[in-house]
This record gives C-alpha cells, structure tokens and sequence, in this order.
C-alpha cells in the first residue's frame, strides 16, 4: 500500500488532527485517511459495506424471531 509523509505540517492542523483522532480512538494516520477521504468524497470501505447492508434491510421491515431469544435461552440453560 503508498503511503505518505507530510512535512512541516502547520501545528494548529496538527493539533486538530490529532484531537480528533484522540476522540474517534484513531491512529493520527487512521483520522488523516478518514479526511482526506471525506474532503474527496470517497466512502471508505468500512462505510460503503454499512450503506449496503443499510439498504438491504431499510426494504424488509421488521423481522419475526421464531423460536423466541428467550424460549431458546431457556432450553439452553434447562439441559
């Protein structure tokens, strides 16, 4: 995978990015890929499998659990 050094980075960009990868409990490079991703319009891959599986399930409505979580932990613990 490229990477990339950035040098003489201005303190007060330095000084957000890594606050804000401090309250995301990110990596300083993790929170400027996330960035930059959003500053190009780019979903990450994390994001673009969420929005797929957000819109396979917005169509189905809620789903009936049968046998109940409840009757199954029930057995389980009755054996």
């Amino acid at each position: 995978m490229p990477s990339l050094q950035i040098r003489d980075m201005p303190d007060d960009v330095y000084q957000a990015l890594a606050f804000r990868a401090e309250r995301a409990r990110r990596s300083l490079a993790q929170q400027a890929i996330v960035e930059l991703r959003e500053a190009m319009g780019i979903a990450g891959g994390r994001q673009r499998v969420l929005d797929r599986v957000r819109g396979r399930l917005a169509g189905r409505g809620p789903r009936d659990l049968r046998p109940e979580p409840e009757a199954l932990v029930r057995a389980d613990r009755e054996r």
